[in-house]
């Protein structure tokens, strides 16, 4: 315990502590821009599967532990703490700056020695330490620093809370700038050179300060630091990082449940991240004050603790039977500035509370744990290592084993569990009395047994379960490491659902478009035997390729491992038996990280529907992965590539069709359209020009070994070759004006997924569609065909009368 009568040892000058806290907000306010630009590009090199954000997660933040622990040992107490303090801000953003030129040789290494298992792991973990180490060692080193200018006293453990909360009220501002701003507007190098400025100014401030001031270290030898301990503090390092660990976890379950509710954009990651660290800077700050006050900080932490088992409880009834049922007017809704306030307001309702209380329990774990005349480097060290420890568990812990596990709702009651552990831990020392401490795990009981789950319509329909007149019946339901899915039938229609949106479903359109995907490159190519499927889905994509004889080898890579078996289950019939096909192997990988590894190539590439506006889905719409697909095509090899026109903007589809085409400058577009009204549409290349025989085509499809390709096309409406090449609708050269100022999407100026994710609630899908056919011209050198033929697909092309009503 904090012993305030104590004359002090070391004064430091008062007067420059508001500015500080100004100093480490830029601090945090460059950190998380670095940890958005960082996280970006490791996730292009070693993918965005659980596992490897895992990997990134645990290594950015146990760096950040290891560079807390370390610098209060390495450093003299010596030495000036702003000038010290000023040089790591310094080396983190020369670190910071570092890391671009070094990426595309990282990606390369990785590339060369990737392969699968434990191996692939420890690699993707050892090319996360040589990017993130440096950077965040130093980045956790700079709270120790800054902390030795002040005292292991209650005003001097007050200022170190204030500092963490300046320094996680700066983090918000970074969340928001680099989603909302730096990102959208610029790309990662702007994006990481504004932070390096940011690191720079705060150098420089530092630097100033510590020539305007001395610092007065002790001058005698400090006591061994086990006599600096106040006795029995073991357990304080228990509770702190308990709190960090049921932080993080929180912090992963309701990720999941909110990017359902608002739908999984990045600005939806933006907003949740911000709030959240708003509420611990907002924690911070009142744990702060309470520090200096009668109430002991052991006792302040336990019951904050203890509180939290209620708030966590509250979070869960408003993500479950509130939140979910959130309107915003459908007039309002295309104005993504209003629903982005809106989305804002619905989260800081949540869980506002309770990141508040875990905000509040680092600085009353360092008054908790502080002695006069401890170094407040070292302390502060042990302090934030322990949270961060309990940090790294509870976020890996609850994405890689608990959600799969137990689901989101027993995720939440084990967070509650948590609260009340802590708040043990912590009122242990304080008071002897069983009953103080059996009350709130009593209470805490009954909230955990009455904690709702999550509704299924929030996985099925997401942000637009409001307006759903009817869901229909629920079939199957499931929560995965990557994904949450279900599977309901409505009016004899069986739809898929995926993280809050209709994935798949047996209606007419879904499945023409699906077996467009998987039929047109397969009746094209002269002999298709490798074919691999970016994605599962329903499974209908990959399965429109079994009934061509020709193939041999049906490669599905799909990210969420319940996705498979739930396709193979309750649509067996619309993908013909896909998965348990023997031609088929189904890979459980992020599908760039797959394509970007392997060594094998195929003869069509294509792409089960995923929408552009789900965050990282636009990494497989970039001109990178557009140029792996090229370079894993064999000799004649195709690609066929799904883009909606719904739910999207204009500039998005452009961006989306101009970045295909600058890989494949002789790509076509085949529509899914009804009756001549835009809905979605197909990319179809090589890398050589297409020629199609009109003729050759409709001769093989009347083979015998192809009746079931040609029953395949009749039930989506493709009686002949003509009805399929009759969804023709432009190609690359011709469409050249109208995509002349469009943006070409890049691993390093990932505009499309801000693009698409400002657009997630328009629907002009026909204006865009009517605005490319202007262009639309007959392709003579696409076609080969007798004048009878091309006189039959031309007046198939035309489409009838516009209706006046969908």
């Amino acid at each position: 315990m904090i012993e305030p009568n104590q004359p002090a040892t070391v004064h430091p000058s008062r007067r420059f502590l508001p500015v500080l806290v100004l100093l480490f907000a830029g601090s945090g306010c460059a950190a998380l821009i670095y940890e958005v630009v960082w996280l970006q590009l490791l996730q292009l090199v070693i993918g965005s599967t659980a596992v490897s954000l895992a990997v990134l997660l645990g290594t950015f933040m146990g760096g950040m532990c290891l560079g807390s622990i370390a610098l209060p040992r390495v450093v003299p107490a010596r030495r000036h703490p702003l000038r010290v303090y000023a040089l790591v801000e310094l080396g983190i953003g020369l670190l910071g700056i570092a890391v671009l030129p070094a990426m595309p040789y990282v990606g390369r290494f990785y590339a060369a020695g990737a392969g699968h298992g434990l191996r692939e792991i420890l690699l993707r973990g050892a090319v996360c330490a040589a990017c993130l180490l440096p950077p965040t060692l130093l980045m956790g080193a700079s709270l120790p620093a800054i902390a030795r200018w002040t005292q292991a006293a209650p005003q001097g453990v007050s200022w170190l809370g204030f500092f963490y909360g300046g320094n996680i009220a700066g983090a918000v501002l970074g969340s928001l700038l680099a989603g909302f701003y730096l990102l959208r507007v610029y790309d990662v190098t702007t994006a990481t050179l504004a932070a390096a400025a940011l690191n720079a100014t705060v150098a420089l401030a530092g630097l100033g300060l510590a020539a305007m001031s001395q610092h007065a270290a002790a001058t005698a030898g400090p006591p061994p630091e086990d006599a600096l301990r106040p006795p029995g503090a073991w357990p304080v390092y228990v509770a702190i990082a308990l709190s960090g660990l049921s932080a993080l976890g929180a912090e992963v379950v309701w990720t999941r449940l909110l990017s359902l509710m608002l739908g999984a954009t990045v600005y939806t990651f933006s907003i949740i991240l911000a709030v959240f660290l708003l509420g611990l800077g907002i924690g911070s700050s009142a744990g702060s004050w309470l520090a200096r006050g009668k109430v002991g900080p052991r006792a302040a932490l336990g019951w904050c603790q203890a509180a939290l088992a209620a708030a966590v409880a509250y979070a869960a009834f408003m993500l479950a039977r509130s939140l979910p049922y959130w309107h915003l007017d459908q007039t309002l809704a295309t104005h993504p500035w209003l629903v982005f306030r809106f989305d804002f307001l619905r989260c800081l309702c949540a869980i506002l509370p309770a990141t508040c209380l875990w905000g509040a329990s680092f600085p009353l774990a360092l008054a908790a744990a502080a002695r006069h005349g401890q170094d407040s480097g070292r302390l502060v060290g042990r302090v934030y290592a322990a949270n961060t420890v309990g940090a790294i568990l509870g976020a890996v812990g609850f994405s890689l084993l608990l959600i799969p596990a137990l689901g989101t709702q027993h995720s939440q009651r084990l967070l509650i569990g948590l609260a009340v552990v802590a708040a043990c831990f912590a009122l242990a020392e304080v008071s002897r009395r069983a009953v103080l401490l059996a009350a709130p795990a009593a209470v805490a009981a009954v909230l955990a047994w009455y904690v709702p789950a999550v509704p299924w319509g929030v996985v099925g329909y997401g942000r637009q379960l409001p307006i759903r007149t009817d869901q229909g019946d629920l079939l199957y339901l499931g929560e995965g490491m990557n994904a949450s899915i279900a599977v309901s039938e409505l009016l004899d229609t069986r739809y898929f659902h995926v993280s809050g949106k209709i994935e798949a479903s047996s209606d007419s359109q879904d499945m023409r478009l699906e077996r467009m995907l998987g039929h047109i490159p397969a009746v094209l190519h002269p002999k298709p035997r490798s074919v691999l499927v970016v994605g599962c889905g329903a499974g209908v994509t990959a399965g429109s390729l079994v009934p061509h004889p020709e193939v041999e080898r049906i490669v599905i890579c799909e990210i969420e491992s319940l996705v498979p078996n739930t396709a193979a289950l309750f649509f067996g019939e619309e993908n013909y038996n896909v998965v348990d096909d023997p031609r088929t192997e189904l890979v459980y990988d992020d599908a760039r990280h797959y394509i970007i590894t392997t060594q094998e190539k195929f003869d069509i590439i294509t792409s089960d529907p995923m929408h552009p506006w789900v965050r990282g889905a636009a990494s497989l719409y970039s001109i990178e992965y557009f140029q792996h697909c090229r370079e894993h095509l064999n000799p004649g090899g195709l690609i066929t590539q799904w883009v909606p026109l719904y739910e999207t903007s204009l500039e998005a589809v452009q961006s989306e069709i101009a970045t295909f085409m600058a890989v494949f400058p002789h790509g076509t577009i085949w529509s899914n359209d009804t009756e001549g009204v835009g809905y979605d549409i197909v990319l179809l290349a090589q890398a050589e020009p297409t020629s199609i025989d009109v003729a050759a085509m409709q001769k093989r499809l009347d083979r015998d070994d192809h009746q079931l390709v040609r029953e395949s096309l009749k039930q989506v409406s493709f009686p002949s070759a003509i009805a399929l090449l009759a969804t023709y609708a432009g190609q690359g050269p011709d469409l050249a004006p109208w995509l002349e100022d469009a943006q070409i999407n890049q691993d390093r100026n990932m505009r499309l997924e801000y693009l698409a994710g400002m657009a997630l609630n328009s629907s002009i899908e026909d204006e865009i569609f009517q605005d490319m056919l202007k262009y639309r011209r007959w392709p003579k050198s696409l076609f080969v065909a007798s004048d009878a033929l091309e006189g039959a697909l031309k007046a198939a092309m035309n489409p009838p009368e516009k209706p006046s009503a969908r």
